[in-house]
């Protein structure tokens, strides 16, 4: 997946144009936060939110007649197939990251009921619920791997970088669900554009939490997994918020092919 762009366009909107600063800004101000924010719930769903709103400006900045008509252009071509190879790719992280949470929510809910009720197989539940989160560590750290975004030529450097925060954002979350080791988020963004490596740092939180009450038998307290369900559901709205803002997106770049 990859946003390079081999032949500049010339008619392409420059930083002077309104829509084209507007993202510029945004850029510049989730640089600026992703350097100075620490991983948790709420600066996860925080950055997707402001990712949404990302790509709605540059779904705002593709539907400019001027780019429409740059990347119309026959040499744009190749372009516009890496725009929307990028943009699947983020939609296929949306999905694997929604799959993810949907089932250990439903795990947690289930272990809510037995907690209610009193009675059933709780730790068969727990077993079960450990064992998911386990099938999904290994995969989040296959997909994470795989987490690689081309540098961008210097007409769609906007939508190159995008890209970049938007995959980091992933990774951060992946590690986030596991517990693993996670690049700072602004250096992880260099490394995937080629630039240069970050720091990593194991982290401890609402998941990794649970998992430890679970696999050490402790008491297990209700509101400890009412938080973490409530957590969950917060990311899902979030991750949902931006996949529909990530197909709108998709569609405007597609709109481009018929011009």
């Amino acid at each position: 997946m990859a946003v390079s762009h081999h032949v500049r366009s010339h008619s392409f909107p420059s930083s002077l144009h309104p829509q084209a600063a507007h993202v510029d800004e945004q850029l510049a101000r989730l640089r600026s936060s992703e350097e100075a924010s620490t991983s948790s719930t709420y600066s996860i769903c925080k950055r997707l939110d402001n990712l949404q709103e990302l790509h709605e400006s540059l779904d705002k900045l593709i539907s400019l007649p001027v780019t429409q008509q740059s990347l119309a252009q026959e040499q744009n071509k190749k372009s516009v197939e890496q725009l929307l190879d990028g943009s699947l790719r983020i939609l296929d992280l949306c999905n694997i990251s929604k799959d993810a949470l949907s089932q250990m929510k439903e795990g947690l809910m289930e272990i809510q009921s037995i907690l209610r009720r009193k009675r059933g197989d709780l730790s068969g539940e727990v077993r079960k619920y450990l064992s998911t989160r386990k099938s999904f560590k290994k995969s989040f750290q296959k997909v994470q791997k795989s987490l690689k975004v081309a540098q961008a030529d210097e007409s769609l450097a906007a939508f190159g970088e995008a890209e970049a925060i938007t995959i980091a954002l992933f990774d951060s979350l992946f590690s986030y669900m596991s517990g693993s080791k996670t690049c700072g988020k602004w250096s992880l963004v260099s490394k995937l554009m080629n630039q240069k490596k970050g720091t990593c740092e194991a982290q401890a939180n609402e998941f990794t939490r649970i998992d430890s009450e679970f696999q050490s038998e402790k008491t297990l307290k209700m509101q400890d997994v009412q938080m973490l369900e409530s957590c969950i559901q917060d990311l899902e709205d979030g991750l949902e918020s931006l996949s529909k803002s990530m197909i709108k997106y998709r569609v405007s770049i597609l709109n481009t092919l018929g011009h």
